[in-house]
């Protein structure tokens, strides 16, 4: 791979770990559902007009992957991100989607795996339950829940867009952003009561963390990674984008002050260590790996 194309791998985990602690600072001030409206109302904003309709047939597919990433996933990750004691096991959870969707490609697409891969899985899941088991952990055990449950609509939602065709990465984002913005102002309004009267006196810290997810995450991010898809099979980029995870933890220890436990420390190995498996696996085999996904 390029030293340029490298260079924008970098750039790419920089913001999407950035994002972690951008978020969780915002988060102090305001519900999770409210802030990812917010973030899909700028992007709804921005997109709205470049976006080009559908192929014939396309619309309810495009639903579904709007609901499982935009609203479900964003909206429980940040959830999780908002109960969690630290960003470090959120980070790392979050890449057992990728295992996820192998089970859910093989279920629902009928692809098939071998048996490194199933090892690769069986050993990212068990990562998660050595997570489990950590003392922040323990003390937010629903954090670690709502992850794992993002992290399924996340895979869901990237095994539906396999399927869908005619969109490109603007449009795609676009629609997604468009579509997610009504439920999740109706699930703040439903499950985060008081929601909208803290928001008159939110922070620069609030609106700072919604400009940097929209702007940077989203926008940056999602763009550049577009890009490198057009380069480089995805396989082949999933191994460098698991710097991600990697960057949030010392994000989280230097700024947010994390003091993993050996639990962290061995079941984020086997975690990222299964997806790695499960990307060198799939690149070797040319199969097709779930697309990247920051917070």
């Amino acid at each position: 791979m390029p030293l340029r194309d490298l260079l924008l791998i970098l750039v790419i985990c920089l913001v999407w770990a950035g994002n972690f602690l951008a978020s969780a600072y915002a988060l102090q001030e305001v519900p999770a559902f409210e802030y990812t409206a917010l973030r899909m109302a700028i992007l709804a904003l921005l997109l709205a007009p470049f976006v080009r309709a559908p192929a014939k047939g396309q619309w309810p597919r495009l639903l579904a992957v709007a609901l499982c990433n935009n609203v479900f996933h964003f909206g429980l990750s940040f959830w999780a991100l908002k109960l969690a004691g630290d960003l470090s096991s959120v980070a790392i959870v979050m890449q057992s989607y990728v295992p996820m969707a192998s089970l859910l490609a093989w279920a629902v697409l009928g692809e098939r795996f071998g048996w490194r891969t199933g090892a690769a899985i069986a050993v990212s899941f068990t990562g998660v339950l050595v997570i489990g088991f950590d003392p922040t952990v323990i003390q937010q055990p629903a954090s670690l829940l709502l992850m794992l449950v993002s992290a399924a609509f996340l895979a869901l939602g990237t095994v539906l867009m396999r399927r869908l065709v005619g969109l490109n990465m603007v449009s795609q984002q676009g629609w997604s952003s468009i579509i997610a913005v009504g439920p999740l102002v109706a699930l703040s309004l439903a499950v985060e009561p008081g929601a909208l009267a803290v928001l008159p006196q939110a922070s620069w810290i609030v609106w700072a963390g919604v400009l940097y997810s929209a702007l940077l995450a989203s926008l940056l991010g999602h763009g550049l990674y577009y890009v490198l898809v057009q380069r480089h099979p995805i396989a082949q980029l999933t191994p460098w984008l698991l710097l991600t995870p990697v960057l949030a933890v010392i994000l989280g220890i230097v700024f947010w002050g994390d003091r993993p436990g050996p639990q962290l420390w061995i079941g984020g190995a086997m975690v990222l260590g299964g997806v790695l498996m499960i990307a060198l696996r799939a690149l070797a085999r040319s199969r097709p790996l779930p697309p990247a996904s920051g917070i």
